[in-house]
């Protein structure tokens, strides 16, 4: 097993190939190659977290590339380094905008059906299917739901019918009673269809 303070090229990629060599040579690699990786991944919005997930990516495709005879020694091993790096780094960070941009889409379409919902079921219609699915959010919030949108209770006088210790926390237990019928909703298109159709005949 040879150690030594560097490597050449041709020495480190003889030395990843091998069997013997390879973790010294992947230690070397992160000896000397970390810190510039992880300062282009912490100027480009990530954290040291990270920059660890997203070096250790890129230093598995690099020992692939050397063991498949893909790197061509046409580049120093840390552009290379970097390329990889920054690619990958590119991507997740696209990954991330996607994946924000449908929550915010999600959210906006929640947002949009909890007001048709509670349109519907203030003019009372589509009424046997909102009951259905009042029962099926439990007693205790079809008996809030029911007062409420039926009943035109005030939070006041539902406390007195219902046991909670105050109007904050039936008001709290309500807006999550609400949710969770939005979420029946959503997950089912059929009633979804069905509620959306509702409001065209609202006048």
């Amino acid at each position: 097993m040879k150690k030594h303070s560097g490597y050449s090229t041709e020495e480190l990629v003889n030395a990843i190939r091998s069997t013997i060599g390879i973790n010294e040579a992947i230690q070397y690699l992160y000896t000397q190659h970390y810190k510039y990786l992880e300062n282009y991944v912490l100027r480009n919005s990530g954290n040291e977290d990270d920059a660890a997930d997203i070096i250790q990516e890129s230093f598995l495709v690099f020992i692939k590339m050397v063991e498949s005879d893909k790197f061509r020694q046409e580049a120093a091993i840390k552009s290379y380094l970097y390329s990889i790096t920054k690619n990958l780094w590119i991507t997740e960070l696209r990954k991330r905008k996607s994946m924000a941009a449908r929550q915010e889409v999600y959210s906006k379409q929640m947002d949009d059906l909890e007001v048709d919902v509670t349109l519907t079921i203030v003019q009372n219609e589509s009424h046997h299917l909102i009951l259905d699915l009042f029962s099926e959010l439990g007693e205790k919030c079809k008996q809030i739901l029911y007062n409420f949108y039926y009943e035109n209770l005030s939070m006041k006088e539902i406390l007195k019918l219902q046991n909670f210790s105050n109007e904050q926390v039936l008001r709290n237990k309500k807006h999550k009673c609400l949710k969770g019928l939005i979420e029946k909703i959503h997950s089912d298109p059929k009633v979804y269809t069905t509620i959306k159709n509702a409001l065209q005949y609202v006048k």
